[in-house]
């Protein structure tokens, strides 16, 4: 379980409704030119990168009818275009309605690591408002080191399996041991099998080969829609070009102020409220697998059960057992979106009795892993962005134990496996190149941050804090349940983002929805 991944839209939920979408966290730009926060913008672009703006691509058929793709070249490494090239996965979809057509329009559901294509052609360009594709070429990128586009590799399937197994609640320093030299492997794995590229995963050079596909599609300004991580990609942008900022949602938003401490323990938090959120609903329901009697006796028997795990695994009818860090990962993607929770309580139901096959299953859809023991590049492209976005959140085991009491208090539940979860980065092989530091984005065109209130993945109180930052945010509340907030249903919400989307005019700031 990495706690700092992200995701607008659940694997799991998409399943349900036959799609082909995921998405899913992240950090902060640095000092340099290639990496960091200060503005690039205000003048035609340099010499050597003058290329890639104007590079033609080749258009061809691909995915569903109506779909057209593409790659194009960015420089490797931004500080030294001469270097060499890394490729590009683009997807798009024409406008419906050609002479009322406004722009290119990207998308870009979360991660790091969640694949915009998928996204794209799965869901935004087909289920997004028929009036806003009507009026946009609907286009998505994936990221450098995602999915299409030179993805990070780590681990075979196997090991990826042992990885997501490992004890993530240590009891001794036998168990401390064994978390950290998975860690290390893990983190060994992506060096060996993409040391050329992760140096360069960053988000702000994602953010300046969103720029470059800018230039590519012929728009003088980038319209853009960014969930969860995607709010940090889309900010990062409008810090660096401000006066290229067309219209911008950033929802399920991130606050690009905060360590990745801060942001560890602030996730911890979230997942605690939507889980007390969750019980509230369960023990409603007279078969609720947490008991009837109240939220605080969900959350013992919910703590007992993972304590029992940790002793002893269930079977699933796999040759995978559930484990204590499965389980917690099956509970943790339920929480993204209010309508898994039936699924959960069925799930929690059939471990309880000695079957963890439905826990197993929401742990897996989390991971991206398929049926064939495949995984997705997800979780390592998901690694190697935060890793290299923000210093670790801790240096070693020791920080950790200190810090334990805090994550505790944020989250009795899930507290001491997040703050384990977030040694990751200790081991990365490559320094991190971002800082944790403000967005104001001065001289930007309105931009429209978006929170919900109970959100758990993205607290809402980030979209507050990255609201108040950006020089020109206007804040958009969700007052619901599970992460980020357009297309989720509230006719409140969507039609402020789609009135921005297609007239320009932003929502009144503080403006809530429920």
């Amino acid at each position: 379980m990495d706690l700092r991944r992200l995701l607008s839209t659940p694997v799991t939920v998409l399943a349900l409704a036959g799609l082909l979408v995921s998405g899913c966290s992240s950090g902060s730009s640095a000092p340099g030119a290639s990496t960091s926060g200060t503005r690039a913008s205000g003048s035609a672009p340099s010499a050597d990168l003058a290329p890639y703006y104007t590079q033609k691509v080749t258009w061809r058929s691909c995915g569903a009818p109506g779909f057209e793709c593409a790659t194009m070249k960015a420089p490797l490494d931004y500080q030294k275009p001469k270097d060499g090239d890394i490729e590009l996965a683009v997807s798009r979809k024409k406008a419906t309605d050609p002479g009322r057509r406004i722009g290119s329009l990207l998308v870009n559901p979360g991660g790091p690591g969640g694949s915009a294509i998928q996204y794209l052609q799965g869901y935004a360009a087909i289920g997004y408002p028929a009036a806003v594709r009507a009026r946009y070429d609907m286009v998505a990128v994936d990221p450098r080191g995602v999915a299409r586009s030179e993805p990070v590799e780590c681990l075979t399937g196997k090991q990826m399996d042992t990885y997501t197994e490992v004890d993530q609640t240590p009891d001794d320093a036998s168990e401390t041991q064994k978390l950290t030299t998975s860690l290390k492997g893990f983190a060994q794995g992506c060096e060996k099998h993409s040391a050329k590229i992760l140096p360069h995963v960053s988000t702000v050079e994602a953010a300046r080969d969103m720029d470059v596909l800018r230039g590519i599609l012929g728009d003088k300004k980038l319209n853009y829609v960014g969930a969860s991580y995607g709010t940090f990609l889309g900010a990062t942008y409008a810090g660096l070009f401000p006066d290229r900022v067309g219209r911008l949602v950033l929802d399920g938003a991130m606050d690009p102020s905060l360590s990745s401490l801060e942001m560890n323990r602030d996730q911890t938090a979230g997942f605690e409220t939507a889980f007390q959120s969750f019980a509230a609903d369960c023990i409603k329901h007279k078969n609720c697998p947490l008991g009837t009697a109240s939220t605080a006796d969900a959350s013992h028997r919910l703590e007992a059960f993972f304590s029992r795990l940790d002793a002893k695994p269930v079977p699933t009818g796999q040759s995978r057992p559930l484990t204590e860090s499965l389980a917690t990962t099956g509970v943790i993607s339920a929480m993204y979106d209010e309508t898994s929770w039936p699924d959960l309580r069925t799930a929690l139901t059939q471990a309880m009795s000695g079957n963890g096959a439905g826990l197993l299953a929401l742990s897996d859809s989390y991971y991206e892993r398929s049926g064939d023991g495949k995984y997705a590049n997800l979780m390592y492209a998901n690694a190697a962005v935060n890793c290299l976005d923000l210093p670790p959140a801790f240096t070693a085991p020791a920080s950790v134990t200190k810090a334990l009491p805090s994550f505790e208090k944020a989250s009795p539940v899930f507290g001491r496996g997040f703050a384990w979860a977030a040694l990751n980065c200790a081991y990365w092989p490559v320094p991190a190149t971002g800082r944790a530091h403000r967005i104001e984005a001065k001289g930007a065109a309105p931009i429209v941050v978006v929170g919900t209130i109970r959100d758990p993945a993205t607290p809402y109180k980030w979209a507050k804090s990255l609201a108040a930052q950006l020089s020109s945010g206007t804040l958009l509340t969700y007052d619901g349940d599970g992460h980020t907030a357009y297309g989720r249903g509230s006719t409140c919400i969507d039609t402020a983002i789609n009135t921005y989307l297609l007239d320009g005019t932003p929502p009144k700031n503080g403006k809530q929805c429920s």
